[in-house]
């Protein structure tokens, strides 16, 4: 089975290495020429764990292949799947899809013979039937179907989501199409009950709907941190306690400085203007997002009073920039929201991240000084403020750190360490509903 993947980004990318994995002929397809050959050297352009090797073993084996042109890849194509961005669209903030509706226009030039069309690319109720129509309108006679098959791939543990999916969902509207995606999919070790047949919309809504109730958790547990604080309550035992009704389960209940990436922010806004367009409300959806924004805030006010007093000429090392560990991106992380009012104080800022400084250079204001040793950062520091929970963090030597410090004040946003064991150690630790 031949398939083209348009999109060499994040879910492009890693959905054609892992298809190529399968023993699939896959070619990617991407319009910047530099980021192809500069792939095909080995050079890959985002962090994520295991995806460099992947795409190694399957270029040297022949399964994997890259191009920046579409007309190269598609007319011997099975299967054309979708996988360009849908950025928040300025202004209103629905999901941008110029680009998915470009890549129609494009590939219906090439088709030939029976092609499934499948949109992996994260888009709003109605999109495949819109593609379906640009297609149909440039090309009457082309003979494929349009499937809606949205991603869900968490950054950092992308391979492993990809290869051992909790489900797969298949928006079709008939057997022949549906046949075909069952035939890719189940040539891993995936169980066929772990397919789930709808109809286009339904599956379209399902990507939103799911990224909307996770980023609701983490927004609830966040709120309730707060409800902690005031009353003396701790939330580890509150989100702990949770956790254990089967009804509501331990994941995306542990606070922190709010969520941020790619996904939860954009696509929690475009489920908003979703259900505006459609006159339905969507009270739950905008709480979050108000919820997450407050979180964020709170956060700087934290670190301020930690300090008690201001923040002029203080030396804050700041642990973590990207919005979670195991990835480079900074998408709407937590640091965008919290470093610069830091700044605004008068704060002198040294950061530290694994994968994320390259990337915080270009979002974060000048001021700040970068290094790639933690032991650099903390050193004269008066705070120590932890934003991502790396494990290069969570193994520190506390002992070492302290030392190296200036002060004494630990602001641990993730919630990574102990408390009584920091008080221990010296530590005037502050940390998030405990």
């Amino acid at each position: 089975m031949n398939i083209t993947m348009i999109g060499a980004g994040y879910v492009g990318l890693v959905s054609g290495a892992c298809f190529s994995e399968f023993g699939f002929n896959v070619t990617c397809v991407d319009n910047d020429s530099q980021k192809i050959a500069s792939i095909e050297k080995g050079h890959i352009p985002i962090f994520e764990p295991g995806l460099d090797a992947f795409v190694d073993r399957n270029i040297k084996n022949g399964n994997l292949k890259f191009t920046n042109q579409i007309s190269e890849a598609v007319p011997s194509s099975d299967l054309v799947f979708i996988a360009v961005g849908t950025p928040s669209r300025r202004g209103d903030g629905h999901a941008d899809l110029k680009y998915v509706y470009k890549v129609a226009e494009e590939i219906s030039q090439y088709l030939e013979g029976y092609t499934v069309i499948v949109d992996k690319s994260t888009v709003p109720v109605g999109t495949a039937r819109e593609v379906e129509r640009i297609i149909r309108k440039n090309n009457a006679d082309a003979d494929f179907d349009v499937v809606s098959n949205p991603e869900f791939l968490r950054e950092g543990s992308a391979i492993q989501d990809f290869m051992k999916p909790d489900r797969v969902v298949l928006g079709v509207e008939n057997e022949r199409a549906e046949r075909m995606l069952r035939d890719l999919y189940l040539a891993s070790d995936l169980n066929k009950n772990q397919i789930l047949v709808t109809d286009l919309e339904s599956a379209e809504l399902i990507k939103y709907a799911s990224n909307a109730f996770l980023a609701t958790k983490i927004s609830f547990i966040n709120e309730m941190s707060l409800l902690c604080e005031k009353t003396g309550a701790n939330i580890d035992f509150v989100s702990k306690g949770m956790g254990l009704d089967s009804r509501i389960g331990e994941k995306f209940l542990k606070t922190g400085p709010g969520f941020g990436g790619s996904c939860f922010p954009k696509d929690s806004l475009a489920l908003i203007r979703t259900a505006q367009e459609n006159g339905v409300s969507s009270r739950i959806i905008e709480a979050v997002l108000e919820v997450n924004a407050s979180q964020k805030a709170r956060m700087v006010s934290k670190i301020r009073d930690a300090l008690q007093g201001s923040l002029a000429e203080r030396r804050v090392a700041i642990l973590g920039l990207t919005f979670k560990a195991e990835t480079d991106d900074m998408r709407d992380s937590p640091s965008l929201s919290i470093i610069p009012p830091l700044i605004d104080k008068g704060a002198s800022i040294i950061a530290h991240d694994p994968e994320g400084i390259e990337e915080a250079k270009s979002l974060l204001p000048d001021q700040i000084e970068y290094t790639t040793s933690i032991e650099d950062a903390v050193k004269d520091a008066e705070i120590v403020v932890l934003i991502t929970e790396w494990d290069d963090y969570i193994n520190m030597d506390l002992d070492k750190i302290i030392d190296l410090m200036k002060g004494n004040i630990f602001v641990d946003l993730r919630n990574v360490f102990n408390p009584e064991e920091m008080i221990k150690k010296g530590f005037s630790y502050h940390s998030i509903g405990r």
